[in-house]
């Protein structure tokens, strides 16, 4: 049976599934500790898995699963969850990043559930929990408390037997007798014992859970090690003429597993903090609300409970948990995390706030307006999600080598045991054991990956989200960086300076239709239509179509209307003096029949001037693509002093254009607001859309930029930059570590605590090292 708790805990977690209230008789405390395997069937509907999925094709069968892989340390175990995952009929994809600890899952409903592929999890020897899901935070705490014990014990067992070994390593000839130093290595068999039974136990868990699967990972080459250390020692202590020899070595065996701990730990903690930022994210959420009813009263309510129209009461230090607005009280709220403002935002009454931002001063009340997956908060955690399980191309190479490179480790282990058993049995041990630890190479698959999580969890910060990590070292290369004119440029708000109408119809009745027909589009220039207009929307739309780079074809009660580009209208710009006018136009046609003009007016961004100069400074070419007329984009050209451009460009125009630099060995930035550049963001090298503009679950692009600032490109460009200088020091080390190590360890001049504090320190050092990109 299904435990009740970890299924209530799963759901108060979520933002929008609704959730039954259980009687706190069924309610267990050890359910609180973790969630099964079992417990995955009661998401084995569509309406449950959808809170932690994403539909990818129109007959809701394609879903694409984000989740957090506990127990993983090393890339192997990353290679451990993918191979459980991908022989599963119905799964399509899976992507785990041992960085992050988050998998994504592309799986067909009408093939498998989700209680299915994350049994497949579990029989690898690791938990599983929706990525959006607080349980797994208090699950991470669990486990890392228990990594700091297991850690105490073994650095406390360690002291103790150097205590009793120092002295045989200090005693002359014949100052210690055979009795006392057997006593002595007795003594050091005891104290190890808690080493081995409880320190030693995730080594053990996954090398057997390895044997299970037919598979390997860092754990086994780790296990064998330290079993046939502490095997020779314990054979030595109560049989010092056995075959195996004399030798004890239950100080490098503690002092090992303290140091292999010792990394462990230090590095699950900078993982954390490395790719902590989804998670920080994720956290501010409230799982609890204060729901205002129609008499005034306050009931505290599950998040998930929420619906639209809800009034809620938000204290000050409280997230909001929907989109809504604000219809009582002022406060000030900090969008940091969700729009890169770093200044407390001003919230009056009617202004609008965003799930997941903070209230700072004062308590109001809000209308929900948007909950669950509709908000905007859901939607970045989504983006960064995706993020999470990107593998970048260095990455996939260097997972590649790491993946066969465990077996070639025991191969060499064994045969340089062997080479040294004729000659000297301890030496042989000692080598082979050594060479079963320093060739780590989880420090070559934590180079990449580490950097790129630090790097996209620092920009999150600054309002920039990463949607492929790839992208990163793509701009590195870029030369040439394309702008979209409207909306990316110039500001978002155009404004109607003339109208021009024929006979029949006057200028507030036209505009009237304009705004009636621009209601469900994003433009800029529809939002301009829509401000303009003072009157009740009353034209009633049948049938609305948006063509991409053209304008709105629309079916109405009065007939059908076209609002766009002169092309677009069949106008070729001779029929009126008006159409000859050097400025943005807009025409209004029915059925065919010219009715109105109107003349529009932009303004460049502020920091457009600034980012351009920062470009050019940064020895890039730049360029204007604009579907606008050309004598539109020269006025904005000639201001931002850029030579190359072109005006009346349908997206197949833009497409071409790319194609075109491409084929001239440009490597191509291409920056637009996503709502009609969907093609050529995708084609570009690179890709940055503003988010100001389309919704953010319809981007194409690489890169999203929240709150539409310019100024954020040249450094975007810069901090790539510096993402690669940090990779490439990191796979220079990894592999100067390994040129160095595994010979010395080869030739046997490597003991196995050396052996065991290279290894720790390896990974460390990339860990370190990619966490300085966060600042």
């Amino acid at each position: 049976m299904i435990d009740t708790l970890k299924i209530k805990q799963l759901y108060n977690s979520k933002m929008s599934i609704p959730i039954k209230v259980i009687p706190k008789q069924n309610l267990s405390p050890k359910s609180s500790l973790s969630l099964e395997a079992s417990d995955w069937k009661a998401l084995d509907t569509i309406d449950e898995w959808s809170h932690f999925s994403q539909n990818t094709d129109k007959d809701h069968t394609r879903w694409e699963s984000h989740i957090v892989i506990e127990g993983m340390h090393c890339a192997a175990c990353a290679f451990k969850v993918e191979n459980a995952l991908k022989p599963l009929s119905g799964v399509i994809e899976a992507t785990v990043n041992a960085t992050s600890g988050h998998a994504k899952i592309i799986w067909q409903s009408n093939l498998i559930k989700p209680s299915q592929w994350a049994s497949g999890i579990y029989k690898a020897g690791y938990q599983a929990f929706p990525a959006s899901d607080l349980l797994h935070q208090d699950e991470r705490k669990k486990n890392q408390r228990q990594a700091l014990w297991r850690l105490l014990v073994a650095g406390f067992c360690m002291m103790q037997v150097m205590m009793f070994s120092v002295p045989t390593y200090m005693a002359i000839p014949g100052e210690m007798t055979s009795n006392m130093k057997g006593l002595m290595e007795w003594a050091s068999w005891v104290i190890t014992l808690p080493v081995i039974l409880f320190s030693c136990g995730p080594f053990f868990k996954s090398a057997l859970n390895d044997l299970r699967t037919k598979q390997i990972s860092m754990d086994m080459p780790v296990s064998l090690g330290i079993l046939i250390m502490f095997i020779v020692s314990t054979a030595a202590t109560f049989d010092p003429y056995s075959l195996l020899g004399k030798e004890v070595y239950f100080d490098s065996l503690t002092m090992f597993v303290f140091f292999l701990l010792t990394g462990r730990w230090i590095e699950l903690k900078m993982r954390d903090k490395t790719a902590g930022a989804l998670d920080v994210l994720m956290r501010r959420m409230p799982r609890m609300v204060n729901r205002v009813n129609p008499d005034g009263s306050i009931e505290k309510i599950p998040v998930t409970l929420l619906q639209i129209g809800d009034t809620l009461e938000v204290k000050a230090g409280e997230a909001f948990p929907a989109d809504g607005e604000i219809i009582l009280g002022s406060t000030n709220a900090d969008e940091a995390l969700l729009t890169g403002e770093s200044a407390a935002v001003r919230k009056s009454i009617h202004a609008q706030v965003i799930a997941g931002s903070f209230n700072l001063t004062n308590p109001v009340h809000m209308r929900v307006e948007l909950v669950g997956q509709e908000t905007r908060y859901a939607k970045i955690v989504h983006l960064m999600e995706k993020a999470s399980t990107d593998k970048p191309r260095l990455a996939l190479m260097a997972d590649r080598i790491a993946k066969h490179f465990l077996w070639i480790v025991i191969l060499l282990a064994l045969s340089v045991g062997i080479y040294f058993w004729q000659f000297d049995h301890a030496k042989a041990i000692v080598a082979a054991v050594a060479v079963l630890i320093v060739t780590c190479p989880c420090a070559l698959s934590l180079a990449t990956p580490a950097a790129m999580l630090s790097m996209s969890g620092f920009l999150a910060r600054q309002g920039i989200l990463v949607q492929k990590m790839q992208a990163l070292e793509a701009l590195t290369q870029i030369n040439t960086v394309v702008f979209d004119k409207t909306g990316t440029l110039t500001n978002d708000q155009i404004f109607i300076e003339k109208i021009f109408t024929n006979k029949k119809i006057t200028q507030k009745e036209a505009l009237v239709i304009a705004a009636s027909i621009s209601t469900s589009s994003l433009h800029p220039v529809s939002k301009a239509f829509i401000n303009a207009s003072d009157t009740d929307l009353s034209l009633k739309i049948e049938k609305l179509e948006e063509v991409s780079g053209g304008g709105l074809l629309a079916k109405t009660s009065l007939g059908v209307f076209k609002l766009g580009s002169l092309t677009f209208c069949g106008l070729n710009g001779n029929e009126f003096d008006h159409l000859k006018e050097e400025q943005l136009q807009v025409h209004l046609m029915q059925d065919d029949y010219w009715i109105a003009s109107f003349m529009m007016t932009e303004s460049i961004k502020e920091d457009a001037f600034q980012s351009i100069a920062a470009l050019k400074d940064q020895h890039l070419n730049i360029e204007i693509l604009s579907g606008d007329k050309l004598s539109s984009v020269k006025r904005v050209a000639d201001q931002l002093t850029i030579q190359n451009i072109k005006g009346q460009c349908s997206p197949e125009d833009k497409l071409r254009h790319i194609q075109w630099l491409q084929s001239q060995q440009s490597k191509v930035l291409m920056v637009g607001d996503g709502l009609n550049d969907g093609p050529v963001l995708a084609f570009a090298h690179a890709s940055i859309a503003l988010g100001q503009g389309a919704p953010l679950s319809q981007a194409q692009s690489d890169f999203i930029i929240l709150k539409g600032e310019l100024r954020l490109i040249p450094k975007l460009i810069e901090e790539a930059k510096r993402t690669m200088k940090i990779i490439k020091q990191n796979l220079l080390w990894a592999a100067l570590y390994n040129l160095i190590c595994i010979p010395l360890a080869v030739m046997g001049f490597l003991p196995a605590w050396l052996a065991g504090l290279g290894m720790a320190l390896s990974s460390l050092f990339v860990i370190l090292n990619a966490a300085r990109l966060a600042f």
